[in-house]
């Protein structure tokens, strides 16, 4: 083994231990919540903490169907996320599609201001979004809170959406122009399809943060709309509380993301590499 190959070898090794290390971080929490939403809450309080006991699967028939069941609030939580991450892409789609290929009057302040409304601190819209949705009467609705929903994911998608649809060359919309397609028509047949993984991409992140989204959920929702993120909280009180009970909770509101995420794995992987076509539609 020559010493270019011996450098090789080594940095491949390194790579990889860093590599597992950071993957070793990521999932000891969720190795830790399942190994305590198998204990009891007493093993759960033992110090130090017991390795070897009898796994106990009631703490999730517990968070399923107890007295703190969580099922509606998944239910809920599945219409918030769908809805927002719905409306939010038929909406980004076509806006971001402005911003990256049109020549729009007043489009670098109008820009400037949908990235804007990204810095505002979430805590600060709090009373604002309470005091408008309280005048129309919209507290503890749905609709009332896919529209805050929107403020937020709205935003984030159009940016994230338009690095995508910049990196489309400009010839094949100019191909199609040449046809007599129309915009519209351009839009649905060519570019859509051209970033189908970066709206994968959107997609998860949208709906992800719609379905963990806990501060807007808990001030401005109520016994009609609580979001799984809130229903947790019952098993948190003032005495006591129930961690092995709450991680079950925890592990089972995590699996409509990760079923989500590993269906949608090839357009997302697709769209994380849309970024390294060369010949792109900047202009």
């Amino acid at each position: 083994m020559n010493t270019h190959q011996r450098a090789r070898l080594t940095r491949n090794v390194i790579l990889m231990a860093v590599a597992g290390a950071l993957l070793f971080v990521w999932v000891l929490p969720l190795i830790w919540a399942f190994v305590v939403s198998l204990k009891s809450e007493r093993e759960v309080l033992a110090f130090p903490p017991s390795v070897f006991f009898e796994p106990e699967f009631g703490n999730y028939v517990d968070a399923l169907f107890g007295d703190f069941s969580i099922v509606d609030s998944l239910l809920t939580s599945t219409i918030l996320a769908t809805a927002t991450t719905v409306i939010t892409i038929a909406l980004a789609v076509p806006a971001a599609y402005a911003f990256a290929r049109l020549r729009l009057p007043g489009k670098r302040s109008l820009g400037f201001y949908t990235l804007a409304t990204q810095m505002v601190p979430p805590v600060g819209l709090v009373i604002p979004y309470f005091l408008i949705l309280n005048r129309f009467g919209w507290l503890d609705t749905y609709h009332g809170m896919v529209i805050v929903y929107l403020t937020f994911s709205l935003p984030f998608a159009i940016w994230l959406m338009v690095a995508y649809m910049e990196d489309i060359p400009w010839e094949m919309e100019e191909a199609a122009f040449l046809d007599k397609a129309s915009r519209l028509q351009t839009l649905w047949h060519i570019v859509i399809p051209q970033v189908r993984g970066g709206i994968a991409v959107t997609v998860i992140f949208i709906f992800l943060n719609a379905w963990n989204e806990f501060l807007f959920a808990v001030q401005l929702g109520g016994n009609t709309v609580r979001p799984v993120t809130v229903a947790m909280y019952n098993f948190v009180s003032v005495e006591q509380t129930l961690w092995a009970k709450l991680s079950a909770a925890a592990l089972v509101a995590m699996l409509p993301v990760v079923i989500i995420g590993i269906a949608a794995q090839k357009q997302i992987v697709k769209g994380l590499t849309v970024g390294a076509v060369k010949g792109g539609g900047r202009r």
